[in-house]
């Protein structure tokens, strides 16, 4: 059934969309694992396309699309393959940051640039030191005159080896009670004097997707470069998490789908001692299951992205749906591998990818655990 806020619109550019990821994606996804990078190329021919930030208000190149388009796009892209999770975090996860804080003058420099691929952007919170805990960042922005000099380290960030436009959470007050109150957002641009990138990092999985280490020594980051206000970084934060974690669900969600698909298809057409696979009744009330847990993940979903649409506070809800939704996509996936049997764990194997692909979805846009202490103390507990 398909979702209320999905119009015959939505269907015609899901049909584009797809038609041109069938073409740009699919055939060399496999070698963009091995490379262990999404080719800037393919960026490019997505803004080219229309594919990039369309929900930008025309002004600066965009459509003005609403919301829906983003959940296509994040759909489409995840049944590609989870290393496409660089462009959702682009499209629907750091530029909305430059749309709704930065100036005037910042908006129009930058968000065509984003919306035509020139500009690949990435946001670098997490430290070393300091992973779900935002309060906690040690790197450093002090003003000097015209500039801000910063000193730090990031790590995790992804896009961070493509990014030409990196919002960095700094103390710009090291001494502000309570910390929070210290942070700020500073957009520092790739060839910032005193910024630059460290390894490329190896990961289980997400092999395509570009994750590095970002460092900063007395890098001279322009004071015009500010996004929004000094001090109120944190609350930007807390203000667009709720976006974020909805998009970790769609991604875990769509996943979850496309695992049950590729099981159900092979246990269809597997036999073991002279019958299909899918005949046996242990095989089929695992795929009961699985189909009942992704239903539920879907409805629930669907619900979130309607009110979020409209506007609607559903940072509660959103917690729940991020950690339940990816939970659920993890069992999914060892249930899925475990019914491919011996092929589960080949490389040729989509599940394979899969399986390897899924866990991170549990830890970034704010661990599960950190989920549960949102619901827990909205709760009142």
């Amino acid at each position: 059934m398909t979702a209320r806020y999905i119009r015959e619109e939505h269907h015609i550019f899901r049909d584009a969309f797809r038609k041109f990821l069938e073409k740009e994606a699919y055939p060399y996804y496999h070698e963009w694992e091995k490379q262990g990078m999404i080719p800037r190329e393919f960026w490019s021919k997505m803004g080219e396309q229309g594919f990039l930030c369309p929900w930008v208000d025309e002004q600066y190149g965009g459509f003005n699309a609403d919301f829906a388009y983003s959940v296509v796009i994040n759909e489409e892209l995840e049944k590609v393959g989870s290393s496409m999770v660089g462009i959702s975090l682009h499209n629907d996860i750091v530029v909305p940051y430059l749309s709704q804080y930065g100036t005037e003058e910042q908006k129009r420099k930058w968000l065509p640039k984003c919306i035509s691929g020139e500009i690949i952007t990435a946001i670098a919170m997490t430290e070393p030191g300091a992973g779900s805990d935002l309060a906690s960042v040690a790197t450093t922005a002090v003003r000097d005159g015209d500039h801000y000099i910063v000193n730090g380290q990031k790590t995790f960030i992804t896009n961070g080896i493509h990014a030409d436009l990196i919002i960095v959470v700094c103390k710009t007050d090291p001494k502000a009670t309570p910390p929070h109150k210290g942070i700020s957002l500073l957009v520092v641009e790739r060839d910032t004097p005193g910024f630059t990138r460290g390894r490329k990092l190896e990961k289980v999985g997400l092999h395509a997707q570009d994750t590095a280490e970002l460092f900063f020594t007395d890098a001279k980051v322009p004071a015009e470069n500010l996004l929004g206000e000094e001090g109120k970084g944190f609350y930007y934060l807390m203000e667009k998490l709720q976006q974020e974690r909805l998009i970790v669900a769609i991604a875990a969600q769509t996943a979850a789908e496309v695992m049950f698909r590729l099981t159900k298809n092979y246990v269809k057409e597997r036999t073991a001692f002279g019958k299909k696979v899918s005949q046996f009744q242990t095989v089929q009330f695992r795929l009961a299951e699985m189909a009942t847990e992704i239903e539920l993940g879907r409805t629930f979903l669907d619900d979130l992205i309607e009110l979020h649409m409209k506007g609607e506070n559903i940072v509660t809800k959103v917690s729940m749906a991020k950690w339940w939704i990816t939970e659920m996509a993890k069992r999914v996936a060892a249930e899925s591998m475990q019914l491919h049997g011996g092929y589960g764990y080949m490389e040729e194997y989509e599940i394979a990818r899969r399986y390897r692909d899924i866990p991170v979805s549990a830890i970034y846009a704010g661990t599960n655990e950190v989920m549960k202490m949102i619901i827990a103390k909205n709760l009142e507990l």
